[in-house]
């Protein structure tokens, strides 16, 4: 299933039609998805406490993809979306229409025998975990993201913890530590990036045996743009899977690299660098399908080497996703997740077995498709932090997808 859709994502996305595909060696196409979405929440509260708990509005998916022969092509993924529209914006205080280049970039594709293999340079999407090429609301049978892609750990690449002590009051969300680096207090890193990275990719598919290596200028935990050239660190990323049978994928992936900013040096040891102390993640995915019922699955681990620690901090994070059809038209889904703290040992000898409450999220859902190009889903999401209670953090959403694949033609 992934490796099919990453061959989509290089492949068949670039005709957008099975008419131009046959027709012409090169050709342009745009599809687009247009996501109408509204939410029910309390957690606009949080932001701005006298804020109404409805938000209604809109996001935009292009895919400008040029194919020049055979073997080279282009593509793009840009979004323009009114904030808030995901989930996890109702928590920021952000407002008004953004726009992002989630990929851009440019490839070569050749066949060598049985094996297909794609080089690629420009922005794109972390080759870490599954998620990251779901991003269109027609592929996310859902309405949110999973824990790991979306939170907002207690732990900032700008600035250094003291040790465990430091890190026992910091939140989810807002973090301030004081033994280095900015002053102040804001939002903290997020352990997977679902957007774009300046990066170069090579990748291969040989019948069941899929697997990708990412060359980037920063970590998918702490992504850095083309502009930020003093903070920009090459390091990698990479990925695999084998498809055991037809419908049933097992995957890995990891990264290594550093994510701290130069701004945090002065403080580091004598004789380190931001590069003595990178962050690494490990990622096993699964993925099954059998007749009407289908699902996706992840479990995965993050550490941030840090000075003043002997036993780093380290969350563990995973879902399991479910889909049943219940008719051609309509579906339903499950995501359950988690996100908790690992134990944790500064330099001073104290510990902690964790130092953040563990996250859960459970969000359910119904789609229907009222037309082949058209989706509606309503979902709710219960989530809860360990020793809280209350519904304030739930969410209950609605969302209108279309998708269009007119705008497209060929040559020779």
């Amino acid at each position: 299933m992934l490796r099919r859709a990453r061959k989509a994502a290089v492949v068949a996305v670039w005709l957008a039609g099975a008419g131009l595909a046959q027709q012409a060696e090169s050709g342009f196409s745009m599809p687009v998805t247009a996501s109408f979405g509204a939410m029910d929440t309390h957690r606009f509260e949080y932001s701005n406490p006298s804020a109404s708990p409805f938000a209604a509005n809109f996001r935009l998916m292009l895919y400008p993809t040029l194919r020049l022969g055979k073997h080279w092509f282009a593509y793009a993924a840009i979004q323009v979306r009114r904030m808030p529209y995901f989930y996890y914006d109702a928590y920021l205080p952000d407002r008004g229409v953004e726009t992002n280049l989630v990929q851009g970039y440019v490839g070569y594709t050749m066949h060598p025998g049985a094996a297909t293999v794609v080089f690629k340079a420009g922005q794109m999407v972390t080759a870490f975990g599954s998620l990251p090429l779901r991003y269109d609301d027609a592929e996310n049978p859902l309405m949110d993201q999973p824990l790991a892609y979306i939170t907002e750990l207690p732990v900032r690449g700008d600035q250094l913890s003291c040790g465990t002590n430091d890190l026992l009051w910091q939140h989810y969300g807002y973090v301030q530590a004081g033994c280095g680096g900015e002053t102040g207090g804001g939002p903290g890193i997020t352990p997977v990036t679902l957007y774009g990275i300046p990066a170069a990719q090579a990748e291969i598919s040989l019948r069941r045996f899929d697997a990708r290596v990412q060359m980037t200028n920063s970590s998918p935990a702490y992504p850095e743009s083309w502009e930020t050239v003093s903070r920009q660190y090459l390091q990698w990323t990479a990925g695999g899977g084998f498809t055991i049978q037809q419908g049933f994928r097992v995957g890995v992936s990891g990264f290594r690299g550093p994510y701290m900013e130069n701004t945090v040096a002065p403080w580091l040891p004598a004789g380190s660098t931001v590069r003595s102390f990178p962050a690494i993640a490990r990622g096993l995915d699964v993925e099954w399908a059998r007749g009407r019922l289908s699902a996706n699955g992840e479990l995965q681990d993050f550490r941030f080497d840090a000075p003043n620690f002997v036993v780093p901090p380290r969350f563990l994070a995973g879902y399991i996703e479910l889909k049943g059809r219940i008719t051609p038209r309509i579906f339903t889904a499950v995501r359950e997740g988690f996100l908790k703290t690992e134990s944790v040992l500064d330099t001073q000898g104290v510990s902690a077995a964790e130092f953040s409450p563990t996250l859960q999220a459970t969000e359910l859902g119904v789609g229907y498709w009222l037309h082949p190009r058209v989706l509606a889903k309503v979902s709710y999401e219960f989530m809860h932090a360990a020793g809280s209670s209350g519904s304030d953090n739930n969410v209950l959403g609605m969302q209108l997808v279309v998708r269009f694949n007119q705008l497209q033609w060929g040559w020779k």
